[in-house]
């Protein structure tokens, strides 16, 4: 079985949905009609309604890129909710790459009728057969660009890519592995029936190098709609370090580049990164600090130092907590150890906002109406610019700008002693993305043939 939603949406219209077998295709049809139409008898109407729920579209959502990072999580649950909320009749199937530490769980308790088709299972045989249409979800570029590939060539089923951004090729953009590899992206995205790109800036670039699916616009990323909770570890671990509801802000430290090496098991040290890391996780740092300290003494709110991927809980101590004045301390938590989507859902939507140099984390908050400013740098792609596109311009800082690193701790303390004006401002952006996904459910029905 897949995702059923019962909740039944007002004025949905099961439509025509291409299958794969054209003979159980015609006998479908035949008795949606005979329905329709009242000419069944009573005695065969369970078998009718049964058969004719096989109308509902059948949905293979491609996503689960990885569990290291809540954010990644995130993607996920968040598609899920959008299919759920928009398009109840439709059966979905996850297509995952990861879903351990606790994932897979997590996504069949708040998905009870959820099918997961992991990679080289019978069930994804299934899948390519049974499935109407390969949904791509969110994510830092094309990332299962040849499951595309490969769904279009064994099935020629439509697909489409919701919330994506598309970064240049690092390497050298005159060799010919790169060029080719770029040809190969922009021919995806054309053969595709619709593109959502999370951040207008990867629409341009794909717009300016000819990508010509039929529908391509700003689609929100997909972790927006996440709403995974687990209020009761977020109320005991806030009752534990004497966090009060709407008295603190989160904080958010991230290196240039994600050192991955330590871990994930098989993923060799980079030097080079390293050495970036290095040099700059200082001047990153600085104005996160100074925030921290001015909020401290400013207001009366405590600061939540947490991470977003396994990675960041020692950078926080190293590069935030250990660096701060004694007194200070005394009214900031670090949380030392990981934490799953669910509770940081939970602790966040606590808070008075979040601020520092993550994005899913603020994308998360945005999406329950709660203020969350975002600090980016050069090594990152594009994605943060989506501030820009759901009318928060003011709360994104670049920290390779000496102008926005000087705003920085001003916008921090403004958002933390105006908090009801900040929440005010959340909940425009939030509105706007409500907005935008439920456009994009309706150009998925039409590509169902729902509309």
């Amino acid at each position: 079985m897949g995702l059923i939603c019962p909740q039944q949406r007002v004025g949905y219209q099961p439509g025509k949905v291409q299958q794969c077998n054209a003979v159980s295709d015609e006998m479908r049809r035949r008795i949606f009609l005979q329905l329709s139409s009242g000419a069944l008898l009573v005695a065969g109407l369970e078998t009718a309604l049964a058969e004719a729920s096989d109308l509902e579209p059948r949905i293979l959502l491609r996503s689960s890129w990885q569990t290291v990072n809540i954010g990644d999580i995130a993607h996920t649950p968040g598609v899920l909710r959008i299919l759920r909320t928009h398009l109840p009749k439709a059966k979905v199937t996850l297509w995952p790459s990861n879903v351990d530490n606790g994932v897979e769980q997590l996504l069949l308790n708040e998905f009870p009728g959820l099918t997961i088709a992991k990679p080289g299972s019978e069930e994804l045989k299934h899948a390519f057969n049974q499935c109407d249409f390969l949904l791509h979800g969110s994510g830092a570029s094309i990332v299962a660009e040849r499951d595309l590939i490969r769904w279009k060539k064994e099935t020629g089923k439509p697909y489409g890519i919701y919330g994506i951004t598309f970064p240049r090729k690092k390497s050298s953009a005159t060799s010919d592995r790169t060029r080719k590899d770029m040809e190969r992206s922009i021919q995806v995205l054309t053969d595709a029936q619709f593109v959502f790109f999370r951040d207008s800036k990867s629409l341009e670039l794909a717009k300016s190098l000819d990508a010509k699916s039929p529908v391509m616009e700003f689609g929100p990323d997909g972790a927006f709609a996440c709403d995974l909770r687990d209020d009761e570890k977020a109320e005991q671990f806030l009752a534990e370090n004497k966090l009060e509801a709407g008295k603190f802000l989160c904080c958010i430290p991230r290196l240039r580049y994600t050192p991955y090496w330590t871990i994930k098991k098989g993923r060799a040290f980079d030097p080079v990164k390293h050495a970036r890391n290095e040099e700059m996780k200082e001047h990153d740092h600085a104005p996160l600090r100074t925030a921290i300290e001015r909020v401290v003494k400013e207001t009366d709110k405590k600061i939540l130092i947490c991470p977003e991927d396994r990675t960041q809980m020692a950078v926080g101590k190293e590069m935030l907590y250990d660096k701060l004045p004694q007194k200070i301390r005394e009214r900031v938590v670090w949380r030392p150890h990981y934490w799953l989507t669910g509770e940081a859902v939970s602790v966040y939507i606590c808070s008075a906002g979040l601020f520092g140099n993550e994005m899913h984390s603020p994308i998360m908050c945005i999406g329950h109406g709660v203020p969350a400013i975002v600090c980016r740098f050069a090594e990152q792609t594009s994605k943060g610019y989506m501030w820009e596109d759901i009318g928060l311009n003011d709360w994104l800082f670049d920290h390779d700008s000496e102008s926005d690193r000087k705003r920085i701790v001003p916008t921090v303390l403004k958002m933390a002693k105006e908090n009801a004006a900040a929440k005010a401002k959340a909940a425009q952006a939030q509105k706007l993305v409500q907005q935008k996904q439920a456009e994009t459910m309706r150009t998925l029905a039409t590509a169902l043939d729902l509309s």
